[in-house]
């Protein structure tokens, strides 16, 4: 069993859990993303990375908010968890 159908077993017996925290990680990281983007300037690039980031978190918390299949839920988690991590990194080299 590899650690991703793990996890997503996990986040399936205790979705509301899972969800919930995963509202958390998203928005805080998503929010640090932001932070450092706006840090950068405010260049047109800088514009379309925010808008990116935003996007994203916003997917994986209206996939929460309409109660889409747990699959759908947890795979919007870790692509909203990537894409702030990776824009991070990217922002602070």
């Amino acid at each position: 069993m590899t650690i991703y159908q793990k996890q997503l077993s996990e986040f399936k017996q205790d979705y509301f859990a899972g969800a919930t925290t995963g509202i958390l990680v998203s928005s805080c990281i998503g929010s640090i993303a932001a932070m450092l983007i706006l840090m950068n300037g405010h260049t047109v690039i800088d514009m379309i990375q925010l808008g990116i980031v935003v996007v994203v978190c916003m997917w994986y918390n209206a996939s929460v908010l309409a109660q889409l299949k747990a699959k759908f839920v947890f795979n919007s988690l870790i692509a909203s968890i990537l894409v702030s991590t990776s824009f991070i990194l990217l922002n602070i080299l």
